[in-house]
């Protein structure tokens, strides 16, 4: 039995054309081809018939990087593709030969701890998708098999073919093909926030044909095949047909319905499987975003080869060295006797001396491998993660409204947020809000509303001017005070129109058909509120909403939408009171980014056939009548004057058809849809160009976006930072520009360089029509324009030039002959605006930048046209906005507000960076200490492959002894707090410079491990040396010699690390002093075990140290005298050569941090002439040398 509708619904979104109609002799000649070759045989899966023996995959999903049986070997590979781990791994097999200097179990523990470490979190991580994808399988649908009865079965058995039935609130199982719903109409609303983060339903209605299947019963005798595109990634595309009786029936987006969105809003659907498991849409678009790697990571793994080459060459040496004097042990009267020569083993044969040296030469190898931290990437991962949460509980990045906080997506490129050069950034809802106010109208040529934008109010204040409004008074700053609309999306004011009062005007029956035009020309759902009789709206886009409601203010009230027609309540001009009119709708041609308009085809009450349509202005002007462009000139100027204003506009445009225009052009549409081929939209878009054309001009609409909160400021605080701050954005030139300056991007006094096409040379050629003059000469005229533009900045050493490029230009200006002088001339701009940019080309300007500069770039957008920019640059930011979720599920860092960008790039950026760069010299400094000290002690035993150290000390140096600080190191330490991070922004240029990550402070560091370790060595060598080091007068062996250099080697990195740190926390205090103490507690437990087991440090410490005061003494000499070097060398710098952050620590320390006039002193050292932002506007104002400047020229 048919339902009716039971309630009002208020989500959804239109995809129809015209949906449901038949077409006998449709265009599928495609089917069969590349790219169309999937044929489905709907609910004949149980009669074993063809479908069956087709090899479509299973319904079964795997999101898990590894399985059961893979996960060993895999993750193994993918630990020991790093050149570190291979290396210790070859260390690990040759620790079980006799070329060892150490035992087999103490080499591979450690490694076993290190990449079992690494392997159980990346097993954790896979477990927890392995978990999902079980609860996602083993969820149950109701499937038909046969007879009219429907069964519960498991996802992962559904086949292609199967008819299924959904309930409400229900995922879909796979994508399904829209058969019926529990509407007469066949209609279902669909969640896809799952899909595409939106949290509007979406409208669905399957075909008239099979819109009758209501009950279980009738679904026992449904047969048909469906013909349709292969698998493939795109959501909102689907071609194919269905072949039913005989008959084919073309297939739309409209009718299918994806796997894990939800059912809403309706009682069932039934649908037949078309794509399953990894075939559908949502598994195709689940690609692994592309990978990332931070500058400093990349430096890292040069750093280690360095090490390697270190390593090779001390190696070499010693071995040459151990060669030769073991030649010379033939000779009579050596000094190495006790090693009886002529008995020796290979290893010490003084007759096969180069062999023993190339054995040397890999006992060497293993020996110093100790110079490489094998701990270094696990801790720096770590270091990551934790940071990563850091941020992501920053309160100061939480925006309440939206209840988000921000969310680092990926940990890898944490220090890279410290070293950004360039910002590109989305305008439409990044830097301004994306809630659109219809604020202002021009309807006849006559311009209607008083409102102040945003823009106007910056505007008037940069020419220090009062404003106008309809040249009839004056506003000042007051202004902010006067009336504000309540509704949202609607802040019009003018008393012509309001209250009915339009009926009054000289045009009143043009107004009326501009507002109608505005109620009836949408996508937009009503919902009407039972209990107030209140119209809300569901559109699919903030300006489509805006355009609804102020017909709904003005009284054109539109409340009621069916899939044949729309339903509005308004004005009656004759009779002067409030009527209910329905227009039929016959098509709707949908907005695009190509088409840049949409219109609609509908009937009205008297039979009249209307086309209704609004567009830019690019593309509605030219599609005007002779008869239609009688308020062309007006409505042009008031365009202009609201894009001045930065008001984003359309142009509204109707005409009327025949009857017999519009058979002719709905048989062509509909072939034009019923084609299944890879150019349907073309074909539809070259119907649709036939019919928008003589249309007659109603007027224009303005609607404002505004600015988000703190935008001005944010980009005051990244251009102090010496960030260059690009905005691309698709809105025309002057829209841009004005948006520039109410954002403090460009200011008063600031050179515009504008490259545009938009000549009388290039208009001559294009109504000519030659396609290929028309590119010659518009390619020369970029390029010309380019090498001016260089010329003029060239020219100028102080001026600060701004850049502004529309959509046209950038085309010729990103080909290969041409984009490096644009990118010089962007490069030599204060500022760089790119407008009417495609999402290709934004994508095509960042990574000219990125590659063209090699320096970090930053993308930050809130759309699904800005995925390309957010994964081309080298760290991606997606707003949490309006616009859905595609950017941030594309983005590496999210957050809910461009004015949080300040904070997570001065602050946590620059912490992050500091940290990382410092922990990575800090581990390099703590290993080459270690290395050498076992070089040095090798050397001293004539290169003989004796170890300084016992096993288990050699192993647990870098796994217990020392990691834990480093790791502390890299979570908490602050060079400043985040309030002078933000006070100071200069501050932020030691990451874009580099400064705490060059060659000369790893090599700097190197060395101070070097330096550490000598004087370790030889002081402890020296002290020890002496002949009575214990009370009963026997001298120190070398157990002893090697625990008390280990003992020293503990406390001197574990210092060096308290002398590094800047932050001390209780955490530090306790890994540092703790890991010191935890060091003479092994030392006591490891000694008291079996000797068999102990070896060498045996009862070490209780027997041969503690009772004996020299080494308490030497321990404490040597650690003073080896951190000397370091101490002096901070403390000269500090004094009269610091940092970024050494002056900003000077000026806490000295207390001067309240002085105003200090600060902006120090403040102002990052002030350039080229800098954006108000600080450096009011300081070109006032500055006397730029003043004098000009005044001389």
């Amino acid at each position: 039995m048919k339902t009716g509708r039971k309630k009002k619904i208020n989500f959804s979104k239109i995809y129809s054309f015209k949906c449901g109609k038949e077409s006998s002799r449709d265009d599928h000649s495609q089917i069969g081809g590349p790219g169309f070759s999937r044929v489905v045989y709907c609910n004949e899966s149980h009669d074993g018939l063809e479908s069956s023996s087709r090899n479509y995959v299973t319904n079964y999903v795997r999101t898990t990087k590894y399985t059961a049986a893979s996960f060993l070997p895999k993750s193994l590979f993918e630990q020991f593709r790093r050149v570190a781990n291979f290396f210790f791994l070859v260390t690990g097999i040759l620790s079980f030969t006799r070329l060892a200097p150490y035992s087999a179990v103490s080499a591979i523990v450690p490694l076993i701890i290190v990449i079992g470490a690494t392997m159980v979190k990346e097993g954790i991580e896979d477990w927890r998708r392995k978990q999902q994808d079980i609860e996602m399988n083993n969820r149950k649908v109701k499937v038909h098999s046969g007879d009219g009865v429907f069964n519960p079965t498991e996802w992962k058995n559904l086949k292609v073919g199967d008819v299924v039935k959904v309930e409400k609130d229900e995922f879909f199982p796979a994508d399904l093909l829209l058969l019926s719903s529990s509407y007469e109409d066949a209609i279902c609303y669909v969640e896809t926030m799952n899909l595409d983060g939106e949290t509007n339903l979406k409208l669905k209605q399957a075909l008239e044909v099979t819109s009758d299947l209501n009950e279980d019963e009738e679904i026992k005798d449904f047969r048909a095949v469906v013909k349709c595109e292969d698998p493939n990634a795109n959501l909102y595309s689907f071609i194919g047909s269905m072949e039913i009786h005989e008959q084919q029936y073309p297939l739309s987006p409209q009718q299918l319905l994806l796997r894990d969105s939800k059912l809403r809003n309706t009682d069932h659907v039934y649908g037949a499987v078309i794509f399953t498991g990894h075939d559908t849409k949502v598994m195709q678009n689940s690609t692994d975003p592309p990978s990332k790697r931070s500058k400093i990571e990349k430096k890292m793994d040069k750093i280690i080869y360095f090490l390697f080459g270190v390593l090779f060459l001390i190696a070499f040496t010693g071995s040459v060295y151990f060669g030769v004097v073991t030649k010379n042990d033939l000779k009579g009267g050596h000094r190495r006797w006790y090693l009886q020569p002529e008995n020796a083993e290979i290893f010490f044969d003084p007759h096969r001396a180069p062999a023993a040296a190339t054995y040397h030469f890999l006992t060497a190898m293993l020996l110093y491998s100790y110079l490489i931290p094998i701990s270094l990437y696990v801790s720096i991962e770590i270091v990551k993660v934790l940071q990563s949460i850091f941020i992501n509980q920053d309160v100061n990045m939480y925006y309440e409204e939206t209840d988000k906080p921000a969310h680092a997506r990926t940990s890898n490129l944490n220090e890279e947020l410290g070293q950004v050069d360039t910002i590109l950034s989305d305008k439409t809802g990044t830097l301004t809000c994306n809630s659109m106010e219809f604020i202002k109208c021009s309807v006849a040529g006559t311009a209607y509303g008083y409102g102040v934008t945003e823009v106007e109010k910056a505007m008037a204040k940069k020419n220090g001017s009062p404003l106008k409004v309809n040249g009839n008074g004056l506003i000042d700053d007051s202004f902010g005070n006067t009336k504000k609309s309540t509704v949202k999306g609607f802040n019009f004011d003018d008393d012509r129109v309001m209250n009915g009062h339009w009926i009054t005007e000289p045009y009143s029956n043009i107004i009326q058909k501009f507002f109608r035009l505005l109620a009836v020309c949408h996508t937009a759902i009503p919902d009407i509120d039972e209990n107030t009789g209140n119209v809300t709206y569901e559109a699919e886009s903030p300006d489509e909403a805006a355009f609804v409601i102020a017909a709904r203010e003005i009284g054109f009230e539109f409340f009621k939408r069916t899939h044949a027609s729309v339903s509005i309540n308004e004005l009656d001009l004759v009779s002067g009171k409030r009527v209910e009119r329905s227009y039929k709708l016959l098509n709707i041609l949908e907005f695009n980014s190509t088409r840049k308009r949409m219109s609609v085809i509908v009937r009205d009450e008297e039979g009249k056939l209307l086309l209704l349509s609004k567009g830019a202005d690019s593309v509605m002007f030219e599609r005007l009548g002779k008869n239609g462009r009688e308020f062309e000139e007006e409505t042009r100027e008031h365009v202009h004057e609201y894009a001045d204003a930065g008001l984003r506009t359309l142009i509204l445009a109707y005409r009327e058809l025949s009857e017999e225009e519009f058979e002719v052009f709905d048989k062509k549409f509909s072939e034009a849809k019923n084609s299944v081929s890879a150019d349907r939209d073309a074909l539809i878009d070259e119907v649709t160009e036939e019919v928008e054309k003589d249309l007659i001009l109603l007027g224009a609409t303005a609607v404002e976006d505004k600015l988000q909160q703190g935008v001005p400021e944010c980009i005051d605080k990244l251009a102090q930072a010496g960030i260059k701050i690009w905005v691309l954005t698709g809105d025309k030139l002057e829209t841009a520009i004005n948006i520039g300056y109410a954002c403090s991007l460009l200011r008063q006094g600031m050179k515009r360089i504008a490259i545009t096409l938009e000549n009388p040379e290039i208009t001559a050629l294009e109504k000519a029509g030659d396609k290929n003059a028309i590119a010659k000469a518009s390619k020369q005229s970029v390029l010309k324009q380019i090498t001016e533009g260089k010329s003029q900045v060239a020219a100028s050493n102080s001026e600060a030039f701004a850049l502004i490029i529309d959509g046209k230009s950038l085309a010729y200006a990103l080909e290969d002959n041409s984009k490096k002088s644009f990118l010089e001339l962007a490069l030599s701009c204060a500022s760089v605006i790119c407008c009417r940019s495609s999402p290709k080309q934004k994508a095509l300007v960042t990574r000219l930048v990125k590659e063209g500069t090699n320096r970090t770039t930053l993308a930050i957008g809130d759309g699904a046209n800005d995925v390309g920019m957010l994964q081309e640059a080298d760290i991606g930011i997606g707003i949490s906005g309006v616009e859905g979720m595609q950017a941030v599920m594309s983005s590496d860092v999210a957050i809910a507000q461009f004015r949080f960008l300040e904070r997570l790039l001065l602050v946590h950026g620059h912490w992050c960076y500091r940290r990382i760069s410092s922990m990575i010299c800090y581990f390099f400094y703590k290993n080459v200490t270690f290395g050498i000290t076992l070089f040095l002690y090798e050397a001293y035993t004539s290169f003989s492959g004796q170890p300084a150290y016992n096993d288990w000390f050699l192993s647990l140096y870098n796994v217990f002894f020392t990691s834990l600080p480093v790791i502390a190191m890299g979570v908490f330490d602050q060079d400043v707090s985040a309030r002078f991070c933000l006070k100071f922004p200069l501050l932020y240029q030691e990451g874009v410079q580099n400064l705490l990550f060059t060659w000369r402070r790893i090599i700097g560091w190197m060395l101070n491990g070097v330096c550490s370790a000598l004087i370790i060595f030889f002081f402890c060598k020296e002290s020890l040396s002496l002949p009575a080091f214990k009370k009963n007068g026997k001298i120190a062996e070398y157990q002893s010699l090697g625990a008390t250099m280990y003992t020293c080697v503990v406390w001197v990195v574990n210092c060096q690390m308290a002398l590094a740190i800047s932050y001390f926390t209780l955490i530090q205090h306790i890994v540092i002093w703790g890991g010191i103490a935890f060091w003479y507690v092994f030392l006591l437990v490891y000694g008291a075990m079996s000797s068999n087991f102990s070896t060498t440090a045996y009862k070490v410490f209780v027997e041969s140290l503690a009772p004996t005061p020299s080494f308490y003494v030497v321990t404490l000499f040597v650690v003073i005298s080896a951190l000397i070097p370091y101490y002096s060398y901070n403390a000269i710098q500090m004094r009269f050569f610091p940092m970024y952050h050494g002056m900003i620590q000077w000026i806490r320390h000295e207390g001067r941090s309240d002085d105003p006039e200090y600060c902006d002193i120090v403040r102002q050292r990052s002030i350039r002439p080229t800098t954006v932002g108000f600080t450096a506007r009011s300081l070109a104002r006032t500055n006397p040398l730029e003043v004098k400047d000009k005044q001389h020229r």
